[in-house]
């Protein structure tokens, strides 16, 4: 069984020009353990993809199920205790609380995850995005690309089997970058779902599979284009 299923999702949102659809009849279907890209450029719909799966936005017709949860039919309770239990996000705009230390930050992702170690657990994923000497510098300390790493700790503090990146490395240097999608893709190997959204082609080659959208709609669904690569031989 998938661990994420869409059934002929549309989200359409009402402008003073008249309806708009970010996306529009999108099947899609993820196993767990896969690491997909959801690949298309800005106004694709594919941040919109993500917050439906994350139950950060609404569908307007359709099915979402996740991990055995129908997300559209869900009550309040039932998203908040599937947003703390099943998904993690990678915010593009990082998302991090300004009057916590980077550490503090992350370690609220693994408290409300219930997890154990909390504390332990935060300094472990601070050096595994290699940040092990900025635990007690603030967000404002930080440059964009140590925000960012610090967004990507929190996720992975969580544990949560759904890991849902939007465009994790884009305020990152090539070789930062590169080190991060290695992260993902372990998590991946471990057995969690990631999906990451993503413009950048190259960056689609380290996927078991690419989704490519463009104008809300799926356009092709299969392997990378020229054939996966190991994160190491990434170019861009």
């Amino acid at each position: 069984m998938p661990i994420i299923e869409l059934e002929q999702v549309a989200r359409r949102y009402e402008t003073g020009a008249g309806t708009v659809a970010a996306i529009e009849g999108v099947d899609l279907r993820v196993d767990a353990g896969e690491l997909v890209v959801v690949l298309g450029p800005s106004g694709s719909g594919k941040t919109t993809l993500l917050n439906l799966v994350g139950a950060l936005d609404t569908a307007t017709e359709g099915r979402v199920v996740v991990a055995g949860h129908d997300v559209t039919a869900a009550s309040r309770r039932d998203l908040f205790r599937y947003r703390r239990e099943t998904v993690s996000f990678v915010f593009q705009t990082f998302n991090l609380f300004p009057g916590l230390t980077a550490l503090e930050n992350v370690r609220f992702g693994a408290d409300v995850a219930g997890r154990p170690d909390a504390v332990a657990l935060a300094r472990t994923t601070m050096e595994q995005v290699g940040l092990g000497d900025r635990l007690d510098h603030f967000p404002s300390m930080l440059s964009g690309g140590e925000q960012q790493r610090v967004g990507i700790a929190r996720a992975l503090a969580t544990g949560n089997p759904v890991l849902l990146a939007d465009e994790p490395t884009g305020e990152l240097d090539f070789r930062t970058g590169v080190s991060i999608l290695g992260l993902l893709r372990e998590q991946a190997v471990a057995g969690a779902t990631v999906l990451i959204v993503t413009h950048n082609r190259e960056i689609s080659r380290v996927a078991d599979r690419v989704v490519e959208l463009s104008g809300g709609h799926i356009v092709s669904d299969g392997p990378p284009a020229g054939g996966q690569l190991p994160v190491a031989e990434l170019q861009w």
